[in-house]
């Protein structure tokens, strides 16, 4: 996934009309993901919505529909990993927050999925973001370049752990 400064607009707008009025120090998650459940027309288009989202953590559904399963009638392993994917980038949104309006480059360079086993219904991928710079990139102000790690465990309607999920990113911030 990249997302140049232009793609993520309507989440720098949201952040900066925020930080107009409550200061940089309180970013608002809640229209942080408002915001990127609907600004990737892909992510829309399947349906995934995210349900959760924190600093560095975050919940992304895939619907149970007709749609998304494989000529097994199981869930099919394009949707999981978009699931995980979402689930990830947002927990990346909810980490940078405090700096979002100086985001110029979020790319994901690589991925490990493990599908475990069938996939029944509706998916939630709870995804991570962790990175030994990331604290410190969020609190300076300086230009950076960093690497991330996000992780995402996805379970099925039966609850069961049915794929997990490893991401390396690559974040470049401009200066504040």
């Amino acid at each position: 996934m990249v997302a140049e400064n232009g793609a993520t607009h309507g989440i720098a707008a949201a952040q900066a009309r925020l930080m107009a009025l409550a200061g940089p120090a309180t970013p608002d998650y809640e229209q942080i993901r408002r915001t990127i459940d609907t600004i990737v027309p892909f992510v829309n288009l399947a349906g995934v919505r995210i349900t959760e989202l924190a600093a560095g953590t975050a919940v992304a559904e895939v619907p149970a529909a007709e749609t998304m399963l494989n000529h097994l009638g199981t869930v099919h392993a394009g949707a999981q990993f978009l699931a995980a994917e979402v689930a990830c980038a947002a927990a990346f949104s909810g980490a940078i927050a405090p700096r979002i309006l100086h985001v110029r480059t979020f790319v994901l360079r690589d991925t490990r999925a493990t599908f475990l086993r069938a996939a029944h219904g509706r998916i939630r991928a709870h995804g991570t973001i962790s990175g030994p710079e990331l604290a410190g990139a969020v609190r300076g102000r300086e230009a950076a370049q960093f690497e991330l790690t996000g992780k995402a465990l996805l379970h099925d309607d039966r609850e069961t752990l049915v794929a997990k999920v490893d991401f390396d990113y690559l974040c470049l911030l401009a200066a504040a």
